[in-house]
């Protein structure tokens, strides 16, 4: 509830501070005094758009501050979802301001928010119901959230089952979704992959394939040179007529030992000589088997082009090198067995997904039962209270109608439907021309749900626009036993609900030299009589009007 409101330089309001009470909170004034900008105020501090003129003239920034105790541990744990620190007093302060250049700040508890996350915020506090403010139930996406708020334990246990059996539901859709394509992009895919890999099998490739080929076919390239050579080397070391390097070595070794003959401590080096000699002999016979090697071979040459060339196109289609072709080959495989494994798994999954929709159906059919049975009730309340509050022969109709889809809130499609007049056909709330006829609706939905509702603060203005008489008093008791509830804010000019009211506030406009201001103050007894005298009587109040409010309250506090 609402226990605290303050208003600075809103409009003709300079700065004012309110205490809101419990139960049915009356809000009266003369035509013109600003009962619309206390409204509109508790508005802005939840979020809405303010008017043109909302900063009052010269001043530079506007604010509303509500300070709101929550008795509903519910709607503390949904606040606090939002990222919102709440104390042990379960309270929360809303502050808003606007400069004069139209720019806003938001706060709840001291924390910075969006506006939309203010909006979201207060929706769990305040309900606020102008004449023209019917957001609720001129939108028919909305009808079904207030259905469910009047169904029982068995309608959450449905509910909850059928979110439990959506998300397998989803999960299904999914995994169905992630077998390659549908059966003919499934089956083209097959036949893409089935024949890259017989290509590569039938290559019959080898890791180092390409770097051996390179290497042989620089050889047979160069075989001419490479005969040249060796027999140039085999001159040099072995057949050179002026004198090989291995008839030299010969000849040092002869002298060497000579050397160690006549000096035997130089013996050592005739063996290191000795072995230079052997592997000089040795190195000569393996060129010579290299050099007889050698040959032409224009044949294999050709071959080796032609592998080359074919592992060339093999790397432009598959990969950078042999390497990866390979690696390539081995995930198409593992693509394949999975489009192959897929059509049996494909054929389970769509028997899980039939199976599944079934048992939601089920399941979405146990919830619009419920529904029903709750609509039946709505309707026959509504119609009874409407019938109270002077609509007598109007129709109330909860249209529950099927949807072809279903989501986790069910396939249910539900409208509500009025005939305000004897022989007018049932309408879509939203095309009611009566602004009173809609306060009466909202009202009677409100008795009827409050106990369902969280919201613990309803605002009415303007709730009794086209009522009086008897109609009046019966809206001023529907008022009242909500306020038994909920706390409600009622700006009102009938005196039947100011005199059911457990507080009364007075708004009035002051003026003086140079400028008016709206000011707002609580009443007490005496003063609420004179105020329903007022707004029974007019300007004039004489004995008769006081008495016949003094009267009108006595009564007023027997209902109660």
């Amino acid at each position: 509830m609402i226990e605290h409101l303050y208003i600075e330089n809103v409009a003709l309001i300079e700065k004012i501070n309110i205490e809101f009470n419990k139960g049915l909170n009356i809000l009266s004034g003369e035509t013109g005094a600003g009962k619309s900008i206390i409204i509109d105020s508790i508005s802005f501090a939840t979020g809405q758009r303010p008017g043109k003129d909302f900063v009052k003239k010269n001043a530079s920034k506007a604010l509303v501050e509500l300070i709101i105790f929550i008795e509903n541990d519910f709607v503390v744990d949904e606040i606090k979802k939002f990222g919102i620190e709440i104390d042990e007093d379960n309270c929360v302060l809303i502050s808003r301001s606007i400069t004069s250049a139209g720019k806003t700040t938001s706060k709840i508890n001291g924390k910075n928010v969006t506006v939309g996350m203010l909006k979201e915020v207060s929706a769990f506090l305040i309900d606020t119901h102008g004449q023209h403010e019917y957001q609720s139930l001129m939108n028919p996406v909305k009808h079904i959230g207030i259905v469910d708020n009047f169904c029982g334990d068995n309608f959450i246990k449905f509910k909850e089952k059928l979110s439990e059996r959506y998300r397998d539901y989803k999960n299904i859709l999914k995994s169905i979704k992630n077998i390659d394509g549908n059966e003919k992009e499934r089956e083209m895919k097959t036949e893409s992959y089935q024949f890259q890999i017989e290509e590569i099998d039938m290559a019959n490739l080898r890791e180092n394939e390409e770097e051996e080929l390179l290497l042989r076919r620089k050889v047979l390239s160069n075989s001419e040179k490479l005969k040249e050579h060796s027999r140039r080397v085999l001159s040099l070391l072995y057949r050179d007529e002026n004198g090989s390097v291995s008839d030299k070595v010969s000849s040092a070794l002869d002298s060497l030992f000579e050397i160690a003959r006549l000096d035997p401590e130089q013996k050592e080096l005739c063996s290191e000589l000795e072995g230079i000699s052997a592997e000089l002999e040795d190195v000569v016979e393996r060129i010579n088997i290299y050099a007889d090697s050698i040959e032409s071979n224009e044949a294999e040459l050709e071959e080796i082009e032609e592998r080359l060339d074919f592992l060339y196109r093999l790397k432009r289609k598959y990969g950078k090198d042999v390497k990866a072709i390979l690696n390539y080959s081995k995930e198409l495989k593992k693509k394949l067995d999975a489009i192959l494994n897929s059509e049996e798994e494909l054929i389970k999954l769509t028997e899980k997904k039939k199976n599944a929709e079934n048992e939601i159906r089920k399941i979405c059919d146990l919830i619009s039962g419920e529904r029903k049975n709750a609509a039946e009730k709505i309707q026959t309340s509504v119609e009874k209270t409407l019938k109270e509050l002077g609509m007598k022969n109007a129709k109330f109709k909860v249209d529950v109608s099927r949807k072809n889809e279903f989501t986790t809130n069910g396939r249910d499609k539900i409208e509500f439907l009025i005939s305000p007049n004897l022989g007018e056909d049932l309408k879509p709330l939203a095309k009611i021309a009566s602004g009173g006829e809609m306060s009466r609706v909202m009202l009677a939905m409100k008795v009827i749900l409050a106990d369902a509702d969280t919201v613990e603060t309803f605002i009415f203005d303007e709730i009794d626009t086209g009522v009086s008489g008897r109609t009046a008093q019966q809206v001023a008791q529907k008022l009242s036993d909500l306020g038994k509830k909920r706390q409600i804010l009622c700006i009102t000019h009938l005196p039947q609900i100011a005199a059911m009211g457990d507080s009364h506030f007075l708004i009035e406009k002051t003026s003086d030299s140079s400028s008016t201001t709206t000011n707002i103050y609580e009443l007490d007894y005496k003063k609420i009589i004179h105020e329903i005298a007022r707004l029974t009587g007019g300007v004039e109040i004489t004995e008769a009007t006081l008495k016949a409010a003094e009267e009108m309250k006595r009564l007023a506090l027997e209902l109660k």
